[in-house]
């Protein structure tokens, strides 16, 4: 299969229209056969649940190409059944998990030529999602709902490097107690669009969201979670019911524990405490790890110890040990890694 040709080592991270997508319908309460098409436009009513309250969930994944040249896909039950639960949630009917898992197979192979070579840096970024698409005017769930997945090549999330971020402390709330913050629902993310921009604007990579309750404790970020690693090399991760469950946090929890051996503590962790850490990491689909060297809590500045030329040392051998099981060149734990071909 001959790849498009494609400038891998310098694409970005955005949208590259590919081949085939994946289409499924909801429709007098069942979801019909769904099937891959070429159409990457979505026609619907004016009405439809989405455009007037937002019903929508989605999920975030991606395809590459290991050391050994098979084209794999990184743990996709998990997203499955995650969007399962957004979708209980939200009041949308649930797409099966098993099913999900195929269409992740078909779109990839569909757009096989689109999977970056091993070594490029680059990845094929899966986007599957969900959303009312009958027409609603009084507030309740749609009566129809579409599920969609297309696929795009995207370049590294750090050009030349992962180098560590500065954060702030949001003065907004990401999320509510019995909310939907542990949710993956699109309305999250454009209520996050603000704050990033605010933050960006005052010279920040991203924000650090407080709980809404007493804002004293961690949460997560706009777009990650966020762990921490104290000065005896304890894994510390922050536990709230209002934060998203991230694949790649639970993943690096496992790599911390069963391969590099480190002490892993799922808490409450304190704002307070952030001044005593060694190290701190985003976590998420995008970039795996990315370091953090500097927190700002209103002009006051947290400098984590680890800096901010490089990854500290347990948070680089994290990163490296998950991309190396991505990638091929460590044994994975038995089922996470998906082969397409």
């Amino acid at each position: 299969m001959e790849k498009k040709n494609i400038d891998w080592s310098n694409l970005g991270f955005g949208y590259i229209q590919t081949d085939k997508r994946y289409v499924s319908n909801y429709k007098n309460g069942a979801w019909d056969e769904g099937g891959l098409t070429e159409e990457a436009n979505i026609v619907m009513s004016e009405c439809a649940g989405v455009l007037q309250y937002a019903q929508t969930c989605f999920e975030g994944l991606k395809a590459y190409t290991t050391e050994d040249g098979h084209i794999v896909t990184f743990r996709p039950d998990l997203n499955g059944a995650r969007m399962e639960d957004s979708a209980r949630r939200l009041e949308m009917p649930v797409f099966p998990k098993e099913r999900f898992v195929k269409a992740v197979e078909q779109v990839v192979a569909a757009n096989a030529a689109y999977v970056p070579p091993y070594g490029s840096g680059a990845t094929l970024y899966i986007r599957p999602y969900m959303f009312g698409i009958g027409p609603v005017i009084g507030v309740k769930p749609s009566d129809e709902y579409q599920f969609r997945m297309f696929a795009t090549p995207v370049g590294p999330y750090f050009k030349g490097g992962a180098h560590p971020l500065t954060l702030c402390v949001s003065d907004f709330d990401r999320a509510a107690p019995h909310g939907t913050g542990d949710i993956k629902a699109g309305l999250n993310y454009a209520m996050s669009l603000h704050a990033i921009v605010t933050a960006h604007a005052n010279g920040f990579d991203e924000n650090i969201y407080l709980d809404a309750a007493t804002r004293t404790k961690i949460e997560e970020t706009g777009g990650a979670n966020i762990l921490f690693v104290t000065k005896d090399n304890k894994v510390v991760i922050p536990k709230s019911t209002s934060i998203l469950p991230s694949v790649t946090r639970r993943s690096l929890a496992y790599v911390a524990k069963e391969y590099l051996g480190l002490e892993v503590e799922e808490r409450e962790v304190y704002f307070s405490e952030v001044k005593d850490f060694a190290e701190c990491g985003l976590c998420g689909t995008a970039a795996v790890i990315s370091p953090v060297g500097k927190i700002v809590d209103h002009g006051k500045e947290i400098c984590l110890p680890s800096g901010m030329t490089e990854m500290g040392p347990i948070t680089k051998k994290l990163y490296e040990t998950l991309t190396g099981i991505q990638m091929g060149r460590i044994e994975a734990p038995k089922g996470w890694i998906h082969v397409i071909e």
